[in-house]
Order: structure tokens, then C-alpha cells, then sequence
């Protein structure tokens, strides 16, 4: 005869009810929130799923808010690669500083147990802005935001959660609308895949509704990591005829400048045969020949708008909440075939 499931005790979880509920000491729990490889797995991950359960958050997290201290604010990205985080950072450290708090961060690549390390940074910051395409689970997301303040930077859409990007979806539809109407492009592919970031997948949309705005039937993604080796591989498969185009939408500069110089490579035409656009205006796009076609950000008042909406809700739980779309633009130059 099976036992009946234990009572739940309300208010938030606790040390205790999460070892209680795993059958393990809170000693045990401690070590799997502090050192999980020192845990046998079979435990690690029985305790995990209790946390994940009960929603658990180290208690630490609720010290700031009950002593009204703004000292640190935990950023979350998935990595450092690129101009891109570099803005991101150095916004969101300024905003921060200009307030008194300092910045932890957490990069989540390679991490075994993302959520549980953002759970871990949780314990020790004030508030915490997380970046999408960190791979943290919305229910660990959701169970952080009910803890201590947390804002999303061009992340998933959480109930509950404030998220603030970079307007992407009209963009993309009028910059892919430019190549098929005043370029005449009719074979264009997008470069990358909107299944890792949701600032890709409002990308892809703004492609897809620019082929539809003049009945055509936009092509499937062409799926590759956001990395230079991605581009490379789409040079190579221009190279070898597998993939044929007139243009590339690519989801960022990185793609699209090593598309450009792998094609170039092959003896193809850029833009005569094959134009190129990328996403996000790096420098560099600026000095490549012919210049590339891209679309500009506010990545730096990113960063700076997510520091700043946490020390505003630190300061006021119910001020007013600001924008949270920032708008883009695109920026024309030799790749599409503009003069």
C-alpha cells in the first residue's frame, strides 16, 4: 500500500522541505547547490528534481530585499564571444555602477546544470538580468522572478516576467523586402537557426512575411550554429552547387561576413551573384569590400535599460514599467547590391 503524498507546507520552499521531500540531509542539498559533481548523480539528480518541484531558491536571495541593499546585480549570458556582449556588458555595468551595485556574471556555455548555477546566483545578488539563448528552462526563470527582481534581454516570452529586446521582425520584413522588390532577388535563403534565440525567430518571421507580402513562399531556414563556422559552411556548400541563392539573409554579421569571404573565395560574385546581408552592425561591416548590408541595434542601451529596470523596481516594486522594445534600423551598403 503506497503511502499518501506528504502535505505541502506553504510559503516559499525551504532548505529543509527540499531535503525532506528527496530524503537526503540538508547537508546533502547544500552540496548539490555548491559542489554537484561531489554528489552521486543518482542523488544529484533526485535532489535536482526536487528543487525544480518546489520551485527552491537559496535563501540568500531574500536578503537584499528585506535590508534594502543594492549591491550586486547578476547578468546571465550564454558566452562572451563578439562586439555583441561586449556592448551588452559594458551598458549594463555602467547603468549599474552609476547606481553603487556591482555586476556578477554567469556565463551558462558548457555548464552542465545551468539552472541550477542560476538558481546558486540567485543566493548571492540582488537582481538578475538574463539574456536569451542562455538556456535556462522558463519554470527555473519563472521560479527566480518570484524570488528577487529579474528582467530578460531578448529572451522567451515568461508570464510574469518583463522581457526587453530589439525590434527584429520589421526589420527583417523591409530589409528582405528591399532585396526582393528593388533588387529583384527571387531565390533567397535565411542563414541560421531560429531555434537558438528568439531574436532569430522574429527574424525569420519578418522573412517569411516579406515573401508573403508578394506571394511568394519564403525557403526554409538554412539551419547552422551563429558562428563563423556556420558561414563557412554555407561558403563550402555554395562552393560545391548543394546550396544555390541570389541572396542571403543571414541572423548576424558573423555569418554573413564569413559567407561574404568564402564566396568571394569561390570565384562568386558578391553582390552580382549572390547579395548578402547580416544583423547587428558590427564595424566591421563597414570596412569589408563591397560593405555590408545590415541592421543596426541599440545593443549598449540594451544592457543599460535592463540595469536600470532592476534598480527601479529595487527601488519601487510597482513603478511604472518603461519600453521594452528598442527600435532598429537598416543600413544599406555594397553586398545587396545598393551603390
Amino acid at each position: 500500500m503506497t503511502s499518501p503524498p506528504r502535505p505541502r507546507r506553504p510559503g516559499p520552499a525551504t532548505i529543509y522541505a527540499v531535503a525532506e521531500e528527496a530524503g537526503v540531509s540538508i547537508a546533502t542539498v547544500s552540496r548539490v547547490l555548491s559542489n554537484p559533481d561531489r554528489v552521486a548523480p543518482g542523488t544529484r539528480e533526485r535532489v535536482l528534481a526536487v528543487i525544480d518541484e518546489l520551485n527552491y531558491v537559496p535563501h540568500g536571495a531574500a536578503r537584499s530585499l528585506a535590508a534594502r541593499t543594492h549591491e550586486a546585480y547578476g547578468l546571465v549570458l550564454p558566452e562572451l564571444r563578439g562586439p555583441y556582449y561586449a556592448e551588452l556588458i559594458t551598458g549594463f555595468e555602467s547603468a549599474a555602477a552609476e547606481r553603487g551595485a556591482s555586476v556578477l556574471m554567469l556565463l551558462t556555455h558548457d555548464k552542465q546544470e545551468p539552472d541550477l548555477a542560476v538558481r546558486r546566483l540567485a543566493g548571492r545578488v540582488d537582481a538578475i538580468a538574463l539574456m536569451g539563448g542562455a538556456g535556462v528552462t522558463p519554470s527555473t526563470v519563472a521560479a527566480i522572478g518570484g524570488k528577487v527582481p529579474l528582467v530578460q534581454l531578448a529572451g522567451h516570452e515568461v508570464e510574469g516576467v518583463e522581457n526587453f529586446s530589439t525590434e527584429s521582425t520589421q526589420s527583417a520584413r523591409s530589409l528582405t523586402t528591399h532585396l526582393l522588390v528593388d533588387h529583384g532577388r527571387r531565390q533567397l535563403l535565411f542563414v541560421g537557426s531560429p531555434e537558438g534565440s528568439p531574436d532569430v525567430r522574429r527574424r525569420y518571421d519578418g522573412f517569411v512575411q516579406a515573401h508573403a507580402d508578394q506571394g511568394l513562399e519564403a525557403a526554409d531556414p538554412v539551419d547552422v550554429d551563429l558562428r563563423e563556422t556556420g558561414g563557412q559552411d554555407v561558403a563550402r556548400s555554395f562552393a560545391r552547387g548543394t546550396l544555390t541563392a541570389d541572396g542571403l539573409v543571414c541572423a548576424n554579421d558573423e555569418l554573413a561576413l564569413a559567407v561574404m569571404r568564402g564566396l568571394v573565395e569561390a570565384g562568386l560574385d558578391v553582390p552580382g551573384q549572390v547579395a548578402v546581408t547580416g544583423w547587428d552592425d558590427w564595424m566591421a561591416a563597414r570596412y569589408v569590400t563591397p560593405g555590408l548590408t545590415s541592421v543596426r541595434q541599440p545593443v549598449r542601451e540594451l544592457g543599460r535599460l535592463g540595469a536600470e529596470r532592476l534598480s527601479g523596481v529595487l527601488a519601487d516594486p510597482d513603478a511604472p514599467e518603461p519600453d521594452h522594445r528598442l527600435s532598429t534600423s537598416v543600413v544599406l551598403r555594397g553586398s545587396c547590391g545598393c551603390g
